[in-house]
C-alpha cells in the first residue's frame, strides 16, 4: 500500500513518545486481523443495495468505548438495542435493515481543544482510552502507545463475543424472545415493542420456526462493526492485501470525521487507498466545492456502496445545507449513500456545563432528513446514532421526559451523550413510521 498519506497534512494524532510506538505497532501487525476481507465485501454489497433503496442502515453505539466498561453484559446490551430497533423497523416496513455497531474499535476521539484546564491545572485533553485516560492527572493524560495494545485486545474480545452470539443464534430473529424487555419495564414504547416481538414469535411458530415466507428479511442476522479511522499508524497495522487491493481489517466500515475530511488530509488519502466502505462526516462548515473532489478521490469509479455521506448538520443548518449537498451530488451523478447523524450537530451544554442533547431536536432533524430527500426524490439510506442499551440519563426528553435536573441520575458516557434504551426504541418507531410514509407516497 502506498504510504504517501504520511506526507499529507495529518491532524488529531497523538503525541507519542518517539521510541515506544514502532515496536508496539509491529506487535499489533503480527496479531490476527479483527475482521476478514470476506466480511468487508459482504457489508459493501449490503450498502450497494441500500444506496439503491433496497435496505436501510441503522448504525449505532457508544461515542467512545472505554477499557473500564468492558464486559459481556454491556456488549450484549449494545447488540440487543440494535437488534430490537431493527426488528421494529423490519417488521413494520418489510425493509431489510443492515446493522452496523460503533463497536470493537471506537477508542479514539478527535478534540476541538488540545488542552483542558481545571482549577488552574492545564493538561492534554482526553482523546479516548486508546490514547490516554479520562482521569484528570498529569500521568493519566499522557499519550501512551501501550494503550493501543489494550485497544486491540479489547476489540478482539468484543469481536469474538459478537461472532459467538451470532453463531449461537442470539442475533437471529428466532431468538427474539431473548431480546424482550423485563415485564417491569412498562412504558408505551416497551409495550409496543414487546407486542411486536410476540407477533413475530407467533408468525415464526406458525411457519415452523424460521421458514418465514411472510417476512424473509427478518431472518437476516449479521452485525457489522465500524469506527472512526482516526489514528492512522494504528489503522495501517491492519492492512491486508488481496488481488492487489488493500483492506483495513480493523473494522468492516470506517469513517473520516468532520475535523479530518478536508481535501489534502492524510485521512482522506489513507481511506482512498483501501477497499472498505467509507463514511464521511459532513458538518455545517463543509465547502460544497469539496463534495465532488472527495468523491473523485475516494470513489474514482463511482461505485455504489463505496462512500456514505454521514450528515451531521444540526437542526439549524439542515434545511439550508442538505438541499445544496443533494444538488451537488445529483449534478455530478455521484453514487452516494445518504446517512443522517442527528446527534453531533445538536449537542448543548446545561448551566452546569453538562453535555446533553434534546430528544425532540434529534427527532426533528431525522424528520427533516426524510422530508428533504422525499422532496428531491433521493434515497434516505440510514441513521447514525450514539446510543446504549442501558437506562442512562444523558439526553433530555423522550418518553420518560428526562429533564436537565435528571441528568446526574445516571450519566455514564466518557464523552458525548447517548440515547438510552427506551429513547432508542422510540427512534426506531419514528423511523419505521417515516419509512412507511415514504413507501406509501411512492406507490
Amino acid at each position: 500500500m502506498n504510504k504517501n498519506w504520511k506526507q499529507k497534512k495529518m491532524l488529531q494524532q497523538p503525541n507519542w513518545p518517539s521510541d515506544d510506538l514502532v515496536p508496539i505497532l509491529e506487535q499489533i501487525q503480527s496479531y490476527p486481523n479483527l475482521v476478514s476481507i470476506k466480511e468487508i465485501k459482504s457489508l459493501k454489497q449490503h450498502l450497494v443495495n441500500a444506496s439503491q433503496g433496497e435496505g436501510f442502515i441503522i448504525q449505532g453505539g457508544d461515542c467512545a468505548e472505554t477499557f473500564i466498561d468492558f464486559n459481556a453484559t454491556m456488549i450484549e446490551n449494545k447488540l440487543k438495542i440494535l437488534l430490537q430497533m431493527s426488528a421494529i423497523i423490519q417488521y413494520i416496513t418489510k425493509t431489510n435493515i443492515i446493522r452496523i455497531g460503533r463497536i470493537a474499535g471506537q477508542f479514539f476521539k478527535p478534540r476541538t481543544n488540545e488542552f483542558e484546564i481545571r482549577n488552574n491545572l492545564k493538561l492534554p485533553s482526553y482523546r479516548g482510552d486508546g490514547i490516554n485516560s479520562l482521569e484528570f492527572s498529569k500521568e493519566a493524560r499522557k499519550h501512551n502507545p501501550k494503550r493501543l495494545l489494550q485497544s486491540y485486545h479489547q476489540s478482539a474480545a468484543t469481536m469474538n463475543l459478537i461472532r459467538n452470539l451470532t453463531m449461537t443464534g442470539y442475533a437471529h430473529i428466532n431468538n427474539i424472545k431473548s431480546w424482550n424487555f423485563s415485564p417491569l419495564e412498562n412504558t408505551e414504547y416497551v409495550k409496543k415493542y414487546n407486542m411486536i416481538a410476540k407477533q413475530i414469535q407467533d408468525i415464526l411458530t406458525f411457519t415452523h420456526h424460521g421458514n418465514n415466507s411472510l417476512f424473509p428479511n427478518l431472518l437476516y442476522n449479521t452485525v457489522f462493526t465500524s469506527h472512526e479511522a482516526l489514528v492512522l499508524d494504528y489503522e495501517n497495522a491492519f492492512i491486508a492485501e488481496e488481488n492487489k487491493k488493500y483492506y483495513d481489517c480493523s473494522g468492516h466500515m470506517l469513517w473520516v470525521g468532520d475535523r479530518t475530511r478536508f481535501i489534502g488530509s492524510a485521512h482522506i488519502e489513507f481511506v482512498s487507498q483501501i477497499e472498505n466502505p467509507i463514511g464521511i462526516k459532513i458538518g455545517p462548515k463543509i465547502s460544497i466545492d469539496d463534495i465532488l473532489l472527495l468523491c473523485q478521490k475516494i470513489n474514482p469509479q463511482n461505485q455504489h456502496g463505496k462512500i456514505s455521506f454521514i450528515i451531521r448538520l444540526g437542526i439549524n443548518y439542515m434545511q439550508d445545507l442538505l438541499p445544496k449537498l443533494i444538488d451537488e451530488v445529483e449534478k455530478h451523478s455521484l453514487n452516494v449513500l445518504w446517512l443522517c447523524d442527528p446527534m453531533h450537530g445538536n449537542t448543548i451544554l446545561t448551566d452546569k456545563g453538562i453535555k446533553t442533547r434534546n430528544f425532540d431536536t434529534i427527532k426533528k432533524e431525522i424528520e427533516l432528513f426524510f422530508q428533504i430527500h422525499n422532496q428531491y426524490g433521493t434515497i434516505p439510506g440510514g441513521l447514525h446514532f450514539e446510543l446504549t442499551g442501558d437506562s442512562v440519563t444523558e439526553c433530555i426528553g423522550g418518553i420518560k421526559n428526562i429533564q436537565h435536573q435528571d441528568l446526574d441520575e445516571y450519566y455514564q458516557t466518557a464523552c458525548d451523550p447517548r440515547l438510552n434504551n427506551e429513547q432508542s426504541l422510540e427512534m426506531a418507531f419514528l423511523t419505521a413510521e417515516l419509512l412507511q410514509k415514504r413507501r406509501n407516497n411512492s406507490e
